[in-house]
């Protein structure tokens, strides 16, 4: 069992050496599109990349509509194992969209799975984003 402290410190040295292994500028809030932002995440079960879409209802529908146009080419030329949620809860209670993809049975509390981790994280961002990149146009309001 960790510390929060500890778990904080795990937290860093995690995204710092992320960020030393793969040092690249990612898309993440800079979509340029309001309400929708990458995001990574990683936690004591699991790891996952995820295109959220929040704000105002009336501009996740239109952008949830834009995204299910687009489902079937980023299932089937990007990521097949992609997961599509019109309705998800965080932690804070907010309601929002995501789209994702996780890797289960991974931890930050253990460094032996950092490595295929960092791997997942990679390249699934590298592959979200170049979906988005090309389609980002469709996107825009």
């Amino acid at each position: 069992m960790f510390s929060k402290n500890e778990s904080r410190l795990l937290r860093e040295e995690f995204w710092i050496a992320f960020g030393k292994s793969y040092p690249r500028k990612w898309i993440l809030y800079k979509t340029k599109i309001k309400g929708l932002s990458f995001k990574f995440h990683f936690g004591l079960k699991n790891a996952m990349v995820s295109l959220d879409i929040d704000g105002d209802l009336e501009n996740r529908i239109q952008l949830w509509e834009k995204l299910m146009a687009l489902k079937s080419i980023l299932k089937d030329e990007f990521i097949p194992e992609i997961i599509f949620e019109e309705y998800h809860i965080l932690e804070n209670h907010k309601e929002i969209s995501r789209i994702y993809i996780k890797k289960s049975q991974v931890s930050i509390h253990n460094k032996n799975s950092w490595r295929e981790t960092m791997e997942f994280l990679n390249d699934k961002m590298a592959t979200f984003e170049e979906f988005f990149t090309e389609y980002q146009d469709i996107l825009n309001p």
